[in-house]
């Protein structure tokens, strides 16, 4: 066989002919230039990060936050910024009709980012605290998918990624509300890429353990919101756990700045097969791990030992 193929390629060689390129030296680099994606919760952090990072890769970016001083900054720098309130329909509905009509070529893609976290022990969540994280990080974000769903089977195709978790994946103590709604997340989002799986329309969760951000400092003033610490069982936890949440700089090791979210994004983006899942830093893969390994009490004792009982 070796034989043969030499022969054929001299055959060619003396047709004139140029040897034919092997697969694995093909670099094809997409066109971006028309390729529109819709990201959420770019005010900070992983949101403009992934907006910065795919505009220099030539996508036209829609980038939206709730607050209207950030869409004003985010227009300031050179972006189409538009008002989405993960909370408000009605939001929603605009911000999607305002996005098709500024996208020359359609959505090609959504990146849902938008999400905040509640620390606190599960019996202290009411019923409210429940529904408002709820309301941004699972209702609003699948209201958004689905109008995006119906825009992209009208074209025939394209790409929508979740920022989930290492939280989609395990549970931490103190933690609870933000985990309840990307175990969700990854639930719906698994049905969802089932139902679409002849669509061309092709869905992927990224799951971040620690990544450089403003999480703990929107966290501590939800907790602060929503949390009767003075009448808690957990009082001492809090105390740790509040230290850990106003504490300056990294808290947990293996932190990543957000240009590792980045580069799953653009995988996901950009190749024919994107993947399911993409795991980043060492926790995620570490814990996805060991919650196929270990027996449940096992894994219950590392992972309150890894949180130190929301210390960390």
């Amino acid at each position: 066989m070796a034989v043969e193929r030499k022969a054929h390629r001299r055959s060619r060689q003396h047709r004139g002919l140029p040897p034919r390129p092997r697969p694995s030296n093909l670099v094809v680099m997409p066109d971006t230039t028309t390729r529109t994606v819709l990201i959420t919760g770019c005010s900070s952090g992983i949101g403009l990060c992934v907006a910065r990072g795919l505009r220099s890769r030539g996508y036209h970016v829609i980038a939206t936050a709730r607050k209207a001083e950030d869409v004003q900054r985010l227009a300031d720098g050179g972006f189409d910024a538009l008002p989405l309130d993960l909370d408000d329909s009605v939001s929603i509905c605009q911000a999607v009709s305002d996005a098709i009509a500024i996208a020359p070529q359609g959505l090609y893609a959504l990146f849902n980012n938008g999400a905040w976290g509640l620390p606190g022990a599960v019996e202290d969540l009411s019923r409210d605290a429940l529904r408002a994280q709820f309301e941004t990080n699972l209702f609003g974000t699948m209201e958004l998918t689905n109008l995006i769903v119906r825009h992209m089977r009208e074209q025939g195709g394209g790409r929508i990624i979740h920022n989930s978790s290492v939280l989609g994946l395990v549970a931490l103590p103190y933690r609870g509300a933000y985990t309840a709604t990307k175990f969700a997340l990854e639930g719906i989002t698994d049905t969802q890429r089932m139902e679409l799986r002849h669509t061309g329309i092709h869905i992927s969760l990224i799951e971040p353990g620690p990544i450089e951000s403003r999480f703990r400092e929107n966290a501590y003033c939800m907790y602060q919101r929503w949390i009767d610490k003075q009448h808690s069982a957990h009082r001492e936890q809090y105390k740790a756990m509040e230290h850990r949440l106003l504490k300056d700089g990294p808290v947990a090791p293996f932190i990543l700045p957000p240009e590792a979210v980045l580069s799953r994004v653009v995988h996901a983006l950009e190749r024919r097969r994107p993947r399911v899942r993409y795991y980043v830093t060492v926790p995620t893969y570490l814990f996805g791990a060991l919650r196929r390994l270990l027996p449940y009490q096992m894994l219950d004792w590392v992972l309150a030992r890894a949180s130190g009982d929301g210390a960390r």
